[in-house]
């Protein structure tokens, strides 16, 4: 029974940490901090506005048309795994 309620703290702390913050350090409601989250996800999303590419970006549309197929005819090409077990050189 210990166990469970130490599980439960454990999990609703977690799960409270990841919450923004709301009001100021008194604990007082604070407008101007409302929507923090929302703030910081879509600065998370604007890294670099501009990014600079060494090289242009190309693609192929006939790739993609005929992986469209694939798709659709449910003949999706598997990627290949890489292990993660094996070092180089030993």
């Amino acid at each position: 029974m210990n166990t469970d309620r130490f599980a439960l703290a454990i999990a609703g702390s977690v799960l409270l940490s990841g919450c923004a913050t709301y009001g100021n350090m008194e604990g007082a409601y604070d407008p101007a901090g409302f929507g923090e989250a929302n703030r910081q996800s879509y600065a998370a999303m604007i890294v670099n506005p501009e990014p600079v590419y060494t090289e242009d970006m190309t693609a192929s549309g006939e790739k993609a048309a005929d992986a469209v197929e694939r798709y659709r005819k449910d003949e999706v090409k598997q990627p290949d795994r890489p292990s993660t077990g094996d070092t180089p050189g030993g």
